[in-house]
């Protein structure tokens, strides 16, 4: 057992799937809401296909396109983690950089593979989707001020997956602002260079604006259902109700980040703490969003996959620290 937990937990350390369950809850999200909402406006292959099939594919896509935006990270980046941690799978020769490459090759496979359950436009999405990762990677997230723009915006897209033409967009902002909020925390409490200055922050902000306004824009466009031809910015059809339990969560996201910074000071601990909340955060919006519409089996659904997620996550953590320092007798 622990001669095979020593051979995957470089793996799954490169892909990163203790808080990958965090994408597969926003993909599961927008499938269950365009499925079960009777004013949205699914896709032919939504309506064409079984709800655990359009389960299955969403995890493949999600599990898949996150994989492979964290492999290329890591592949991207060996030459400075020599340098700067050198415990990582690559630059410690855990991993080769041959496994690396093949490991975004399969991943970015199989986000394609899982995205073609819901049609070509969702696999021209998924492809543009491993671009936009790409630059990030290659680019953007050396310029602050776009980088975290261009993560936000690659939640949310990776979101839309399932349903380009979603209706309700107010989710699918709330994941851009909350991964935009996350990224730039943690970018400062880990003194990531380069830093992000007061102009740089203005610009991410007026960036964040911009889509803003063009998401939720969109969003009215579509929100006039046959049954009520009536455009709102935010749709009649839908709860006022439903807001009310994300943003209780986006505040105690807030205060919790807020806590866990008094208590652990700036720094990489810090940083790491607040990315991993980010992650189940994720989940609870989902969860939070069905409740305030009345769709208690899919929230319950939800639920179950954000604890499996928090319980895989902290199982996962506590095998790498099995596999990399092994229990032994003292002498």
């Amino acid at each position: 057992m622990e001669r095979f937990l020593g051979r995957v937990s470089p793996i799954l350390h490169l892909t990163r799937v203790t808080t990958a369950f965090a994408a597969v809850a926003n993909v599961w999200f927008v499938i269950l809401w365009s499925v079960r909402t009777p004013q949205e406006a699914p896709s032919p292959s939504l309506d064409g296909h079984p709800v655990w099939l359009l389960l299955l594919g969403g995890t493949a896509s999600a599990l898949g396109l996150y994989s492979y935006g964290t492999c290329l990270n890591d592949l991207l980046d060996v030459r400075r983690d020599r340098a700067l941690r050198p415990e990582r799978p690559l630059p410690s020769g855990r991993v080769s950089g041959e496994t690396a490459a093949l490991t975004v090759a399969v991943t970015l496979i199989l986000s394609v593979l899982g995205a073609s359950v819901f049609g070509i436009t969702s696999v021209l999405l998924t492809l543009a989707l491993a671009f936009g990762i790409l630059f990030f990677n290659a680019a953007a997230r050396f310029i602050p001020c776009v980088g975290l723009v261009v993560l936000g915006l690659l939640y949310a897209g990776h979101m839309c997956i399932p349903n380009p033409g979603l209706r309700f967009l107010w989710p699918v902002w709330l994941v851009m602002t909350h991964s935009l909020v996350v990224a730039a925390a943690t970018h400062v409490l880990a003194r990531k260079v380069p830093p992000l200055s007061t102009r740089a922050a203005f610009l991410a902000v007026v960036g964040w604006l911009c889509w803003s306004v063009l998401i939720l824009g969109v969003g009215w466009s579509r929100s006039d259902a046959a049954e009520t031809g009536i455009r709102a910015i935010w749709p009649v059809w839908v709860p006022a109700t439903a807001a009310i339990g994300p943003a209780v969560l986006g505040l105690g996201f807030v205060f919790l980040a807020v806590r866990r910074t008094r208590q652990f000071g700036f720094g990489p601990r810090a940083a790491d703490k607040i990315y991993r909340y980010g992650s189940l955060w994720l989940t609870l919006y989902a969860v939070a969003w069905m409740l305030g519409a009345g769709r208690v089996r899919e929230a319950a659904l939800l639920g179950v996959l954000a604890v499996v997620g928090f319980l895989t996550m902290t199982t996962l953590r506590e095998l790498y620290g099995l596999a990399e320092q092994p229990v032994g007798y003292r002498r």
